[in-house]
């Protein structure tokens, strides 16, 4: 729990910073609060699309309350983006987990 505390000093601190709220998402992934986890991470993707590590955990977190045609759309986001930006590491991983999904 301190780890959430001190990641919420950050973020109020600095409430665009992605990386941040991030982290905070995982830890509430953790915490097995899943819901909080989402809206963070729908937050940080809705203000930086171009910010593709979230795409991952938001869709695994998808897969995991049984929403697979949410999760579907945002690996398909998440591809997107990442082949704008021109990383091929989170295209291929984003590519793969959408593959297992829909295969």
């Amino acid at each position: 729990m301190e780890r959430i505390e001190k990641l919420k000093e950050f973020l109020a601190a600095s409430p665009a910073d992605s990386l941040v709220q991030h982290a905070l998402a995982l830890e509430f992934i953790k915490l097995g609060n899943d819901e909080v986890a989402r809206g963070l991470f729908e937050e940080i993707l809705n203000r930086e699309p171009g910010y593709i590590g979230s795409y991952y955990h938001l869709a695994k977190l998808l897969e995991r309350i049984d929403k697979p045609e949410e999760a579907i759309k945002v690996y398909e986001k998440g591809m997107e983006e990442a082949k704008k930006a021109g990383d091929n590491h989170a295209f291929g991983e984003l590519r793969g987990a959408y593959e297992e999904l829909t295969f």
